[in-house]
């Protein structure tokens, strides 16, 4: 191999050239990795049959164990789980040497640990523990990088739950989230042939000399397929990690059983709970099997979506601790003045990015869980693209229902309703008195919204959030810090790109256009909610939503990924905002429907009046987006369904009575 040194940039490192494979390479085997089939999981919670079963079985035996917990919390059936705490147990201890090993590693962690804490009781003592908090913070991030990779990650989850670490060591700790020492190439090198069965030159022509990107669990070099001359990007896993990880779950988890007690106390569940979330997400990342099969997923949900770009996986170069992706040509957000200079249209591709966002969340249920400035780029053609999917999250099809009612709950100022909410979400334990935390969270919305939605943001809100769950027995579920993770990192990239950008007023018309045309019956039984307060129509919140849809319709139609497409004779993007299953919708549910028709009826002539300038206003909202032709046309094809649903309603009205 010979070095080869061009510009260096973000985009072109340095190379190291190999030469081609002797011919004698070709007819050696290749390796070929069965193991990707199996692990994986259902992903879609709403096809698992056995849910309840499981449930029921686990209520009648206790239910003791933390994952079984996790299980029904997340309404979901694992039937393939890496991590357990029996497995890392009998994984920890089934070797010559294993307790010598442990007792070692675990007086060097409280060793290190334990005279940082003096340190900290010390400050407190003398009281000067707030004005050294910066310093402490740094300390505490050295020292996690000090203990490896285990206490990297560790850190980089505390960075995110302001339910176990106050907020300025948080701040302190979203740094080990890109700033991570290197391991040497030649090690990374010789990982890549003993997982792939094949010499380096043998797959790649070229690779870069220095690594591009460096994290807890691995490294990134650029390199060109020798087969077909393409880029790729090749994420290389640290040597001999996996028995670091399961020793230090192993000691995670014995140390969480003597806290239980206080864990109980200030979070509402158990530290056994909190140190088996830990572990599950880690031993994933640590199988790149795993990270293929979630970018397939996610390839899977965008293919239609020509804004955002997911790379594809070179699923016959990749292995457990090697995967091979395409090489994304975009500028990191870690450089905000690289992407305002590249003339990309900002607003356009920041709508981009939050309407993406909105939709892993909302509507997939698989979403990115860590989409920090380094993970994300902005492609010249206006579109987003993410890498890394070692840390995905997945929402189930309730939890994402109950996150829809929270936000109707918020929309009607119900605030005990979405202090239930956030019991339902396993933020907190079931038989919880939620009447405390109700003044909290009126307090902590109506302030935020105060100023408009113009003026919101959810980094006040999370400041504000950070201090009741500090005070108040709540527990984040990891997926869900996840999530506040997700969104705050993705509004704190848009405010570097644009220190303008209003998150929430791309956000309130992506979710109003849901809530008015997805056709999803829960949705539709959220959109009454909405419309409905104490049993009266509210016609300002229907003009307020159409209003916000045809803005969502009107700024998408207007990025520049969708112009591109248009221009390329592909089929146009959407301009106007369709609402023909909505009245579809409705009208059967007016047929069908005796209470809401009689609702309906009672909002028509609502103090004794009849609402026809309400009507109109609605009308003319909506009549240079409905094609009236169509309209009838469909519901007139849907008739027979209405017939049916209307027959329905009155015998069961007449079987009832």
């Amino acid at each position: 191999m010979e070095f080869v040194s061009p510009n260096c940039t973000t985009n072109s490192p340095s190379y190291l050239s190999i030469s081609p494979p002797s011919p004698l390479l070709s007819i050696l085997p290749k390796r070929v990795n069965f193991k990707s089939k199996f692990n994986t999981k259902f992903r879609n919670p709403a096809k698992s049959l056995v849910v309840r079963a499981k449930a029921l079985q686990l209520s009648k035996n206790g239910g003791n164990s933390a994952l079984d917990q996790l299980d029904i919390e997340r309404g979901i059936c694992v039937p393939f789980r890496k991590y357990t705490p029996e497995a890392v147990r009998s994984k920890v201890l089934g070797s010559r040497g294993a307790i010598l090993s442990l007792i070692e590693r675990g007086v060097e962690i409280v060793w290190n640990l334990g005279f940082y804490w003096v340190t900290l009781s010390y400050d407190s003592l003398v009281g000067r523990d707030e004005e050294v908090v910066p310093y402490r913070a740094r300390q505490l991030r050295n020292l996690l990088c000090d203990l490896g990779p285990s206490f990297i990650k560790a850190g980089q989850v505390l960075a995110s739950r302001p339910d176990i670490i106050r907020e300025d060591y948080m701040n302190e700790l979203c740094i080990l989230q890109d700033d991570v020492p290197p391991f040497p190439n030649q090690v990374a090198f010789k990982i890549i042939e003993e997982d792939l069965g094949q010499p380096l030159e043998a797959i790649f022509s070229k690779i870069s000399s220095q690594t591009i990107a460096a994290a807890s669990l691995g490294q990134v070099y650029r390199a060109t397929l020798r087969a077909t001359g393409e880029d790729v990007a090749i994420k290389v896993q640290r040597p001999n990690i996996e028995p670091i990880i399961y020793r230090d779950l192993f000691l995670f988890r014995t140390l969480a059983s003597f806290l239980n007690g206080i864990s109980i106390q200030k979070l509402g569940c158990n530290a056994e709970l909190i140190v088996d979330e830990f572990g599950e997400k880690l031993l994933e990342e640590l199988d790149y099997t795993l990270e293929a099969g979630n970018i397939e997923e996610f390839l899977e949900n965008f293919k239609d979506d020509p804004t955002v770009k997911i790379p594809k996986v070179y699923k016959q170069y990749s292995g457990s601790r090697v995967l091979v992706m395409e090489w994304i040509d975009g500028i990191r957000c870690t450089d905000p003045q690289a992407v305002r200079d590249s003339g990309i249209d900002m607003d356009g591709f920041l709508t981009v990015g939050v309407s993406a966002a909105l939709r892993q969340l909302l509507e997939f249920g698989l979403f990115h869980g860590d989409p920090h400035p380094g993970n994300i780029f902005a492609m010249r053609d206006g579109r987003i693209a993410y890498v890394d999917f070692g840390n995905v999250a997945v929402l189930s099809q309730q939890n994402k229902q109950i996150l829809i009612d929270a936000v109707v709950h918020a929309v009607n100022e119900d605030y005990a309703e979405m202090a239930n909410d956030f019991t339902r979400l396993g933020f907190l334990a079931k038989g919880t008195d939620v009447a405390p935390i109700v003044p909290a969270l009126e307090a902590i919305w109506q302030n935020s919204l105060g100023k408009g939605v113009s003026e919101f943001n959810f980094r006040s809100v999370t400041g504000k959030f950070n201090q009741l769950v500090y005070n108040y027995p709540i527990r984040i579920p990891e997926r869900f810090s996840l999530v506040i993770r997700s969104l705050l990192t993705q509004e704190g990239i848009c405010l570097s790109l644009n220190p303008y950008f209003k998150f929430l007023e791309v956000a309130y018309p992506y979710v109003a256009k849901r809530l008015l045309t997805d056709p999803n019956p829960a949705l539709r039984d959220r959109l009454i909610q909405v419309l409905f307060k104490d049993g009266v129509f509210q016609w300002k919140r229907l003009e307020n939503l159409i209003v916000l849809a045809k803005e969502n319709v009107s700024r998408m139609s207007k990025t520049p990924a969708l112009q591109l497409r248009d221009s390329q004779g592909n089929e146009q993007a959407a301009s106007k905002l369709d609402l023909t299953d909505t009245i579809k919708d409705g009208a059967r549910l007016f047929l069908s429907d005796e209470g809401i028709r009689r609702q309906l009826v009672l909002a028509m002539t609502e103090d004794s009046k009849l609402h026809i300038q309400e009507l109109l206003d609605v009308y003319r909202l909506v009549e240079d987006q409905v094609d009236a032709p169509t309209v009838a046309v469909e519901v007139v094809r849907d008739l027979p369904n209405m017939a049916r649903d209307v027959l329905l309603s009155w015998s069961n009205s007449v079987l009832y009575d």
